[in-house]
Order: C-alpha cells, then sequence, then structure tokens
C-alpha cells in the first residue's frame, strides 16, 4: 500500500497535492511519501520479530541521506556497495555497527574507510579480496569482521540482469569452494570470521528461490561447524519484489515464515537487505507534457521526464503505471510516453492505452522510488531531477535540482587551449 491517492480528481502524495510540488519545485522531480517509507519498513521489519534479526537497508535501491536517517532512526542499518555509500551512511547517522559491506570491487582505500569506521562486517566475493582485505587490515593493526559471499546456483526466476546467484553470475565465492576459502580466512591473521552471506538476486515474486538457497547454505554451515568455524551471522541479502504491473509478490509475513521455517533450529543473527521492497512504491517521478506528436499509429507524449531520470524502462523493459495527476475525462488513445533525450531507448512507457494527454499536463510515474535517482544520469548534460519528502500536508526538497555550473563542475580547460592560435 502507498499514499498516492486521488482527491477531488487531483493526485496527493499524502496530504499535498502533486500539482503543488509541480508547481513550486518544478518538474521533473522525485516525490517520496514518508509514511509508506514508515509503513513498508517496519511491515518488513516487524515480520521478523520472532527471530535474531537486522534489518540493513540495500542504500543502492535509494542513497538520500534523508531516507538513510529515516530508516536508521527506525531501528535499521545500512547494505552498502560503496565507498561513497559507506560515507552517506555515516553522514547520515547509521550506526557503523549496523553497516554490511557487500560488492565485488572493493579498494583497498574502501577498505581502509569502512575498517576504521568499525563496521559490522565485509561480504567476501573473492579469493583476491579476501587477501587484499587481511593485508589492509594488518597494515592498520586492526581486524576486520568478514562474511563470504556464497553463491549458491540458485535460479531467482527475476531478470536476468538482475539475477545474481547464478553460477554463472560475477557475484559471490561458488558454494563448492567457500569451506576451503573459510578455512583460508580463519587462518589469516586480521580477520574474523564472523557470517554467511547470500543473495540471489532482484525483484523476486517468489519465496522458492529465497528456501531453495537456504537449504543448500546449511550444508555449508555444517561443514562449517565440524571445522570449527564459528558463525554468528547469516546474511540472506535482500531481493523480495513488489507490484509494478500484475506481480503478486509475497507480503513480507508470508516470506518471514517461509525463511523462519527454512532456519529452524540454527541458533544466529539473521541481516536482511530490503531496498525495493521499502522505497519503490513510496515514490514517484512527476514530470510535464511538453508536446503531443500524433502519427498513424500511436500518440508520442514527450515529456520533461527521460530515461536520464528514469533508467529501468530503457535498460530492463520495466513496467510503471503513468497516472496523470489531474483525473480527465478524456477517450483513451495509444501511446508512448517518452523524453527528450536522442536514443530510441527513451522511453517511460510504450503502447499504453491512456486517456489522451495535452500539452502542459501533469503525470506521475509510478513505483518509482527503487532504482531511479539513485540510477540517474547527466545524459545530453540534463541537470539530475530534485526530490522531495512528503510528511503529512508539507513536503521538504532533499535534495535541489541541479544547476548548470553543476553539469560542469570539476572540469577545467587546459592551458594550451587558452592560448590563441598563431598563424
Amino acid at each position: 500500500m502507498h499514499h498516492f491517492e486521488y482527491k477531488n480528481k487531483e493526485l496527493h502524495c499524502e496530504e499535498v497535492p502533486l500539482s503543488r510540488i509541480a508547481e513550486e519545485v518544478g518538474t521533473p522531480t522525485y516525490v517520496y511519501s514518508n509514511a509508506t517509507m514508515e509503513r513498508h519498513f517496519k511491515a518488513f521489519d516487524h515480520a521478523f520479530q520472532d527471530m535474531r534479526h537486522l534489518t540493513c537497508y540495500s542504500v543502492k535501491a535509494n542513497s538520500n541521506i534523508s531516507l538513510l536517517r529515516l530508516f536508521a532512526n527506525l531501528g535499521g542499518g545500512a547494505d552498502i556497495v560503496s565507498g561513497g555509500e559507506l560515507f552517506r551512511a555515516l553522514q547520515a547517522g547509521v550506526p557503523a555497527n549496523r553497516i554490511v559491506f557487500s560488492g565485488v570491487g572493493k579498494t583497498a582505500e574502501e577498505m581502509k574507510a569502512a575498517i576504521q569506521a568499525d563496521i559490522l562486517m565485509f561480504s567476501v566475493e573473492s579469493d583476491q579480496e579476501l587477501t587484499l582485505l587481511g593485508e589492509t587490515a594488518r597494515s592498520m593493526g586492526k581486524t576486520a569482521r568478514v562474511s563470504l559471499r556464497v553463491n549458491p546456483d540458485v535460479d531467482p526466476q527475476t531478470h536476468p540482469y538482475i539475477s545474481t546467484g547464478l553460477k554463472k553470475n560475477k557475484f559471490g565465492v561458488p558454494i563448492d569452494k567457500a569451506l576451503s576459502e573459510y578455512k583460508r580466512a580463519a587462518d589469516m591473521d586480521g580477520l574474523e570470521v564472523i557470517g554467511v552471506n547470500c543473495h540471489i538476486g532482484s525483484q523476486l515474486t517468489s519465496v522458492s528461490p529465497f528456501v531453495d538457497a537456504i537449504a543448500r547454505l546449511r550444508n555449508l554451515l555444517d561443514q562449517l561447524k565440524t571445522a570449527g568455524i564459528t558463525i554468528k551471522y547469516l546474511d540472506l541479502g535482500g531481493g523480495l519484489g513488489i507490484t509494478y504491473d500484475a506481480e503478486k509478490p509475497p507480503e513480507p509475513s508470508e516470506y518471514a515464515r517461509a525463511l523462519q521455517k527454512a532456519l529452524e533450529g540454527l541458533d544466529l543473527t539473521v541481516v536482511l537487505e530490503p531496498g525495493r521492497v521499502i522505497v519503490g512504491n513510496a515514490g514517484i517521478l512527476l514530470a510535464r507534457v511538453l508536446y503531443i506528436k500524433d502519427g498513424p499509429d500511436k500518440s508520442f507524449v514527450v515529456t520533461d521526464g527521460a530515461m536520464n531520470d528514469l533508467m529501468r524502462p530503457a535498460l530492463y523493459g520495466s513496467y510503471h503505471v503513468i497516472r496523470p495527476v489531474t483525473q480527465v475525462d478524456r477517450e483513451p488513445v495509444n501511446v508512448d510516453v517518452v523524453g527528450p533525450i536522442c536514443e530510441s531507448s527513451d522511453f517511460l512507457a510504450k503502447d499504453r492505452q491512456a486517456p489522451r494527454f495535452e500539452q502542459g499536463d501533469l503525470l506521475a510515474v509510478m513505483s518509482a522510488g527503487a532504482y531511479g535517482f539513485s540510477m540517474s544520469s547527466n545524459y545530453n548534460s540534463r541537470r539530475r531531477s530534485a526530490e522531495v519528502l512528503v510528511k503529512g500536508d508539507g513536503y521538504h526538497v532533499i535534495r535541489a535540482r541541479e544547476t548548470n555550473d553543476d553539469l560542469i563542475r570539476g572540469e577545467k580547460l587546459p592551458d594550451f587551449l587558452l592560448e590563441k592560435e598563431t598563424l
């Protein structure tokens, strides 16, 4: 459930009409509902109340520091995949002992920053990374707590670009090599083995892949116990899906029941890394119609929102519901909703039946709270959108719209280009 509803034929976020935000902040703008995010986080976290657990929000889904602070205030931690996300989490006030560091390409500099911050643990994804982490920790005279991200070769039944748990994917240590890597880690100075990590993919709409993965991990846990390696944390990653169109993903309570049954008898703290399921349906992209181009087969609705603002449709062919901000009684037509970027892949919706839009209308691209702004870019030298957080009958700009000066920040003309050419 989310708090984007029509009131007197005007689409609102909580108690704020989206037309007001468009008028005062401009478009395109990401709009998030504080009440929806709180509700989703609490519903997810509460579902696991009967087991020891830590809910570490997946920062990559939406990394605005206001949202990170919101979830930290609710008792959450952070799942990070870069030094930049570490910086964001710490700046937002996320306690370091609630931060887990995943990702296949951690640099020594990023490792040093995370070790210095004393994060909960690193999820190590390769033998060479394990070696570098041990060397880095020893050089600092410190100990890094680690888990290994184990690839269980389980089909998550999702889009191939967001599948991460098959042996053909780049992520994690193959499960048949995990025991030997754990023994090596346990013997390495500068490292303390405390966990096992597994993340099989994103936008999963069934609990069975999670259960299958746990079944394979239990065998590894038995092997580690026999080898005298004590595991305190089992990090099951994230990946629970949301409804974009006709999907029917499991509720957090159903997901929790399935995991609790699969984990029965294990004396571990479970780490969970929800992202999309918390913020996906809590945000929209607000855009304005620039032009209508009528063709023989369809109309093109050209908006000021584009693929640089919301990449998912172009990258994955993803479906997002398009809603008019003002409900009108117009004949439905077949449309493509597109942006101003010079790419044929620049679309927000294709072959969609929708009430005819007119120039100047406002529209909302729904379910855009996850992997929206966090994947946006300056392609075509477009300024990135503003971000707004709505609470009740008020709103807060939590990221200002970029300026032209922002576009060239850090760029510099070398002296030889400033010299006048001599003939």
